[in-house]
This record gives C-alpha cells, sequence and structure tokens, in this order.
C-alpha cells in the first residue's frame, strides 16, 4: 500500500517497478494520492497552522498515475474517489464523503484519488532492436563529451548521431575530436544540417541517416538526462506505446531549469493537444521523442497532409502519430538546468509561432473532413 507518498518520490517509475517483485502471486498495489485540485486550499491550511506542511510535490494526476502504473507493468483493476468534505460536518460530511465523492461530475471535487492495481509482466520481442540516438545541436560544444559519455547502449548496438546546425562556437571540432578520441561501445557519427534551419530540419536529416530499426531525439542541453532513455526504449519495445513522449510537468524542476512562463506555454499547450489529438499529452514541447523508424517512416509519408510547417518538430510527430491512430505515451522525466551554453528557446515569438500551429493543426485534425 502506497497511501500520499509518491508525491514525494524522485523516481515514481522506478519505484514502482521494485514493487512488483515483491507482491505475492495474485497480489495487488493499493495507491492514494491527493488531488491537486486542492493545492490552493492545502496550502492556506498549512499557512493557517491547521495542515502539517509537506514540501514540493510532484504534479501527478490520475491519468498521470495511471500511466505511470502501466509503465511500471502495474495494470489498474479498479479506481476511484474519495473524501469530498474533509473536516467533521454532522451528517454533511458523512453523507458527502460516503455518496456524493462517489457520483459523476461531483467526484472531480474529490480530495482523495485511489487505485488497485496488479502485475502484468511484459513481454519483450524474441529479438531486441537497435538504437539511433539523434542529438541536434547548435553551439553547444560543451555538452558534446558529457552527451557520449552518459548515452548508455540500448539494445544490441546503439549509435549517437551528432546533428550540427551551422554552430559558431567550435561544437563541429569537439565532435570531430571527440570521435578520434572515443574507444567505446556507442557508433558515433556526425551530420551537417547544412542550409537547414530549425531543430525539426535538423532531426529529420538525422532520422534520415540512422541506421537502425528504434529512433530516439536527445537535446544536445542534456536537460532531459541520457540516463533516461532506457526508459523510453523499454516502453517502446514492451508495446507501451507507438511514440513515447518525454513530459517534464511531473517532478519539480531544478533551479531555473524552465522559467515560469515557459511552464505556464508548457500546461497550456499539453491541455490544448490532449484535446486536439484525443489521447493524453501532458507536455508537447519536450524534446525527448521515441518511436520505432518504421512508425516514423509511415509519419513522414503522409507528412504532406501536414505540410512543413513545425520547425520545432514535436508537432510534426504527435499530429503524424494521432493522424494515423499511433499510441502516444507520456512518459515523465526530470528536467535538469542547462550547463553549457544559452536556451534557443523565445519565450513570445516562438510561443505566438506554437500557437498559430496549434490552431494549424485544429484546422486540419478537427475541420478537415
Amino acid at each position: 500500500m502506497l497511501s500520499d507518498s509518491l508525491g514525494l518520490l524522485d523516481d515514481v517509475q522506478q519505484a514502482l517497478e521494485r514493487l512488483t517483485p515483491l507482491l505475492a502471486p495474485g497480489g495487488r498495489v493499493v495507491v492514494t494520492y491527493y488531488s491537486f485540485t486542492w493545492e490552493p486550499l492545502l496550502r492556506a491550511g498549512e499557512a493557517l497552522g491547521l495542515k502539517s506542511p509537506t514540501p514540493d510535490q510532484n504534479w501527478l494526476s490520475m491519468d498521470d498515475l495511471e500511466n505511470l502504473l502501466a509503465l511500471a507493468d502495474l495494470e489498474v483493476v479498479r479506481r476511484g474517489t474519495d473524501v469530498l468534505v474533509p473536516v467533521p460536518i454532522p451528517v454533511v460530511s458523512d453523507v458527502a464523503n460516503r455518496v456524493a465523492a462517489k457520483l459523476p461530475v461531483l467526484k472531480e471535487g474529490s480530495l482523495v484519488s485511489y487505485f488497485v492495481a496488479r502485475h502484468r509482466p511484459a513481454v519483450l520481442p524474441v529479438e531486441l532492436p537497435r538504437v539511433t540516438v539523434v542529438c541536434p545541436c547548435r553551439n553547444e560544444r560543451g555538452n558534446v563529451r558529457e552527451a557520449i559519455a552518459r548515452t548508455p547502449v540500448m539494445g544490441p548496438a546503439t549509435e549517437l548521431v551528432f546533428v550540427d546546425g551551422s554552430s559558431t562556437d567550435g561544437t563541429v571540432e569537439e565532435i570531430e575530436a571527440a570521435i578520434r578520441d572515443y574507444r567505446g561501445p556507442l557508433e558515433l557519427r556526425l551530420v551537417h544540417q547544412g542550409d537547414g534551419k530549425g531543430k525539426g530540419d535538423a532531426v529529420r536529416k538525422g532520422f534520415a541517416r540512422a541506421r537502425y530499426e528504434v529512433l530516439m531525439i536527445l537535446d544536445a542541453d542534456l536537460t532531459v538526462v541520457p540516463e533516461d532513455l532506457p526508459k523510453f526504449y523499454r516502453a517502446l519495445v514492451t508495446g507501451k506505446g507507438e511514440l513515447i513522449n518525454g513530459v517534464r510537468l511531473v517532478y519539480p524542476m531544478e533551479g531555473q531549469a524552465m522559467r515560469f512562463l515557459n511552464l505556464v506555454g508548457n500546461k497550456f499547450f499539453g491541455a490544448a493537444l490532449s484535446w486536439l489529438l484525443e489521447q493524453n499529452i501532458k507536455d508537447s514541447l519536450c524534446g525527448t521523442k521515441v518511436l520505432y523508424k518504421r512508425a516514423y517512416e509511415q509519419i513522414a509519408a503522409h507528412r504532406a497532409f501536414f505540410g512543413d510547417f513545425d520547425p520545432f518538430g514535436d508537432f510534426d510527430l504527435l499530429f503524424g502519430a494521432a493522424r494515423l491512430n499511433l499510441k502516444i505515451v507520456d512518459l515523465p522525466v526530470r528536467y535538469r538546468a542547462r550547463i553549457y551554453g544559452d536556451t534557443k528557446i523565445s519565450r513570445f515569438s516562438h510561443g505566438f509561432m506554437l500557437l498559430k500551429m496549434t490552431a494549424f493543426g485544429f484546422k486540419k485534425l478537427k475541420l478537415v473532413m
């Protein structure tokens, strides 16, 4: 039983995965957690001394919890809500908590959510696929060797392909030197983006040169750490989804990893995309996405339906996958502060561009018959 504890864990998925070997045959995992719609009231209660203070917690909705359980090979067999009125009020509390907290609509205001789940072992393919990690970079010289040192080998073979977008800080020379010096198990390559512009173009050029069956995107700023890539690999090869989408909005972030306006914008676009694509997408703009090469080739073959509208590449993959009815699965990651270089994102101009792309997606996905 995990009672209101998942919000305090550094890695919820890993903790759940470590629980499954402890279950007896037929055993169950019971998870309870509080609704974040209550966060302002709970904080007010702390300020007034009516509730014990708690540290910042992971932002976990019921959908997030169910998704994390599935990623950890735990199948939900029952879910529900409880406690609509957490203070004792004669008659009112009993009726609200025993009856109203279970009713449609009213249950959405409940304080507590709960799940009961069973272990459902993952099935691995007979032959594990090889991996191409594409790392688009522009002026990221200080992150090159870190990316190489920290990218793990996944499956029988893993190649790390740097796609340089006309860097001016010596990134290309650093990549070439690192390739000459390297004696490890990764296969390293450099691709020049040439006249192309934007991360989306860099990713497409990297994918076009990929040798192996699984395609991964690793941003060169390393704000999503390479050590998390095996989680994406496992989620894909065990059939959890066909496009594994990184999510930075569950765990608390380091320092200035994402400024407030960026955070608000990401939450807005996540909600808009969830409605638009009719799948749960909590973070549409996380750079780390993983899919099979054959699925990407399907998306690329149908790209003309949307056109070349996305300089970032995130919407291109999400829109394309949704139109082909591929299953998109969110995978929460911790978002780290950048160590070297400057962000390439402009909050306002790029935010406006993303808004236009969302409107474009609405037109193409909802209005075109």
